[in-house]
Formats: structure tokens, sequence, C-alpha cells
């Protein structure tokens, strides 16, 4: 017979181990999202050039991404990238949170280049003519990316970056591979504690479908405010 008993993980520490994880989640996943999306327009608006040499690195940058397990990526970061770093700069970065910065960098890079992709697909939906006109309106290059083309294909891609949302908040669990005291590293330190495994895996799981719900939820409405605004 079960004896479940929540209550033995809702409480003192434990639960405070599960708010500070629960924020820690949040925090890396709303500071990766934004730079990956960020690094992602940046990638997008430069391949759009078409410059050979630029499209080759930028294209070696997305296929590593894509094929390297996301962990190996922040074991790359946390452990490899230090010993390339002058002592002062990693001595600085390990003072100042070192496991969540260098979580925050491979989780961004990686989210980035596949945000890069869908993006770029959204903006070969996007007519060429548009970006004559722009030019002809006497708008830059930039300016017409900004201004014409990036929003018309961020608008297109937004069922598919609300997928790698998803992803990158999935992956966030990664970090605690390095000791990112994220939800699940919390939920493995009260498990060691408690030995209530399956109260505390519950709880943990119910925190990510409720923010995984809640991301699809903001995609969908955003979505289709999108449609009923073209709509009109």
């Amino acid at each position: 017979m079960l004896n479940l008993d929540f209550g033995a993980v809702l409480q003192g520490q434990y639960l405070d181990w599960l708010i500070g994880g629960a924020f820690t989640t949040l925090w890396l996943f709303a500071a990766a999202w934004v730079c990956a999306f960020v690094l992602a327009v940046l990638l997008v608006a430069l391949r759009a050039l078409a410059l050979p040499p630029l499209e080759w690195l930028i294209a070696a940058y997305v296929n590593y991404h894509r094929n390297v397990p996301g962990l190996v990526q922040i074991f790359v970061w946390y452990f490899g990238i230090p010993e390339l770093l002058p002592a002062y700069i990693t001595g600085f970065i390990n003072d100042h949170n070192g496991e969540f910065i260098f979580a925050l960098i491979a989780l961004s890079l990686n989210s980035a280049a596949y945000m890069s992709e869908d993006l770029r697909s959204g903006l070969r939906s996007v007519a060429a003519t548009q970006m004559e006109a722009a030019r002809a309106l006497g708008l830059n290059y930039v300016q017409a990316m900004r201004d014409v083309l990036l929003p018309q294909a961020i608008r297109v891609s937004v069922p598919p970056l609300v997928n790698q949302a998803l992803s990158l908040f999935k992956s966030t669990s990664l970090a605690m591979a390095i000791g990112v005291a994220e939800m699940t590293y919390a939920s493995r330190q009260i498990e060691n504690e408690t030995y209530r495994t399956f109260e505390t895996f519950a709880l943990a799981s119910a925190f990510y479908l409720v923010m995984s719900w809640t991301i699809m939820a903001v995609g969908g409405w955003y979505n289709g405010r999108h449609l009923k605004v073209k709509g009109r």
C-alpha cells in the first residue's frame, strides 16, 4: 500500500529548495531564450547577405550545435573553455556563479542554432520583392531587415519558435550536471535526504508540465492574435 506524504517535502528547507529551484529554472530559461532569440536574428540577417565565407561559418555553427548533444556542449563550456581563458577571467566567472553563466551560454548558443533555422525558413516565405521595395523606399539593408522582412519572418515562425522555447525550457534540467541548483537538481537533493522519491519527482513533473502548458498557451494566444489581425 502506498504511503504518500507530500507534506514531508513541502515544508522547511525542502520547500525553500523547491522554490529556489523553480526560480533558477525560470530565470535560466528566460535569460537563455532572450539571448538565443537575439543571436538567432543576427545569424539570419548575416546569412541573408549571401557571402560564402560567412555562410560557411554560420552553417558550421548551426551544424555543430544541432548535432552534438546539449549535455556535451555544457561540459565543453564548463570544463573545457575555462582552460583556454586567462586565469583572472576564469576566477571572476567562478566568483559570480560560474555554473549558471556557463550553462546559460551553452543553452543560448544551442537554442540559437535551432531558432536561426526556423527564422531562416520564415524569411524564405517572405517575397523577395519585399526587399526590393524596401530598398526602393530608401531603406538600407539593416533597416529593411529590421523593419520589413524580419517582422514578417518572425510572425510566420511563431509555431516552430514555440516548440524551440519548449525544448529550451526542458533542456534547463541539463544544467544540474554542472551543479546549477535548478528544479531537477533541487528535486534530486530533496529525494536524497527524504527518500520520498515519488512525491519529490511528482512535484517536479507537475512544475514542468504547468510551465510547458503555459508556454504553449502563450504561443497559441500570440499566434491566434496575429491571425485575427491578419484576417482583418
